[in-house]
């Protein structure tokens, strides 16, 4: 009686236990995936990501947003626009040609043109300056500001 007992608690707790603890929060997509693949954390991409295509062979990828997207990126609160298409070329520790990323920065827009790994930190290349962040900062992918995460 005990094993039966114990085997229906069992049958009946298990798809509650399967259920994502947070139904409102979208979970990474495989363009996050493909960041760590290449030794970036998933918090370079927005979490609105509905489709990315890359060449395994050149690097060069393509990602695409449900559209445009802010998002205050750590640990300076620098608000970066994302446009609806995002491409460049991603090798290990290296993203190159990127075009679709702006941050707001001394009163203007500034494109980020590429990110590279230096030891901890990201590089973030604004044309001829960059400037260095702890990679830590962006292990979390935001959403959009002023949209709701969905399923």
């Amino acid at each position: 009686m005990k094993i039966s007992l114990f085997l229906l608690s069992f049958l009946v707790l298990l798809p509650l236990s399967l259920q994502d603890p947070s139904p409102g929060v979208k979970a990474p997509t495989q363009a996050h995936a493909e960041l760590t693949n290449h030794g970036f954390p998933i918090g370079l991409l927005p979490l609105s990501v509905k489709n990315y295509f890359i060449n395994q062979t050149s690097g060069e990828f393509s990602l695409f947003l449900d559209g445009t997207c802010n998002i205050k990126l750590p640990p300076d609160n620098y608000l970066a626009t994302y446009s609806k298409k995002v491409t460049g070329r991603i090798s290990p520790g290296k993203i190159a040609e990127l075009q679709g990323i702006r941050v707001w920065a001394f009163f203007k827009y500034w494109y980020i043109t590429g990110i590279r790994i230096s030891g901890d930190n990201l590089v973030f290349e604004v044309g001829v300056a960059s400037a260095k962040y702890p990679s830590k900062n962006f292990d979390d992918s935001l959403d959009c500001e002023g949209k709701r995460s969905s399923s």
